[in-house]
């Protein structure tokens, strides 16, 4: 376990955030993390969606599951939060 900075540009938001996670965070933790600073504050909630985690200006999503540190993210990357379906 160890902390971990990662830039958050979460979908609708205008700010972007520095988000400290834990590498063994999973991505939907992360996402959760990333709700928490941006979701009721510049964000409307959108509680029928899941947050999704990519990679800035990638098109393809992390696996939910997948923890922080099983991926190449590096720290101070910046990562995209989007509503999605699933």
């Amino acid at each position: 376990m160890a902390l971990f900075p990662v830039i958050s540009n979460f979908q609708y938001d205008f700010v972007l955030q520095l988000l400290p996670v834990d590498t063994e965070h999973s991505m939907d933790e992360v996402a959760a993390a990333a709700a928490y600073h941006s979701v009721g504050r510049r964000v409307a909630p959108r509680p029928d969606k899941v947050i999704r985690v990519r990679r800035q200006g990638s098109d393809s999503f992390f696996p939910r599951q997948a923890k922080l540190c099983e991926t190449d993210i590096q720290p101070m990357e910046s990562l995209e939060f989007i509503f999605c379906d699933e």
